[in-house]
């Protein structure tokens, strides 16, 4: 059975959501059935979106989702139509300066996104860590990345790599 192809897309400004970008890379890669697909909002085509089984959407947090990622996926408008991705696996992260200043809101943007596709929504369960950092919407950092912060995009990766290849079995 061939890999289930994981893209994970993002738009990045000031390096935290770089960062958090990287560490969910690391947890795609941590499932030896799923194959990451890197590509940032400039470096990616539209048409990426038909060959990954699963879609991890990232952008920093400025006032929500920035206009360059949100123009990106406007373009996807026929795939919304057709419901090619449908019953795929979608996930979100992002990051910002203010741990008040919208980050959550971010998040459901992506989220809306995501589902508004059809695509089943992967966030992340409860854990302790949650209690100072991070959501179960999605990866979050604000300020700096902290080693929490990679660990729960880390977790995230892995998530949404191994719920891939369940539904590609």
């Amino acid at each position: 059975m061939p890999a289930a192809r994981v893209l994970r897309l993002y738009d990045s400004r000031g390096g935290i959501v770089e960062a958090l970008a990287a560490a969910v890379a690391e947890g795609v890669r941590a499932v030896p059935e799923a194959e990451l697909v890197e590509r940032r909002v400039d470096d990616a085509d539209p048409a990426e979106l038909l060959r990954c089984d699963a879609l991890i959407l990232g952008s920093p947090n400025w006032s929500g989702m920035t206009g360059k990622l949100k123009q990106w996926m406007d373009e996807s408008g026929d795939l919304w139509e057709s419901g090619e991705l449908a019953g795929k696996p979608g996930a979100a992260f992002t990051g910002g300066w203010s741990r008040s200043g919208g980050i959550e809101a971010t998040l459901l943007q992506l989220f809306h996104l995501l589902v508004s596709h059809g695509m089943l929504f992967v966030g992340l369960p409860w854990s302790q860590r949650m209690r100072t950092a991070g959501s179960y919407y999605g990866a979050t950092a604000h300020g700096q990345v902290t080693e929490d912060d990679r660990a729960q995009a880390r977790a995230l990766g892995e998530r949404v790599a191994r719920v891939a290849v369940a539904l590609a079995r």
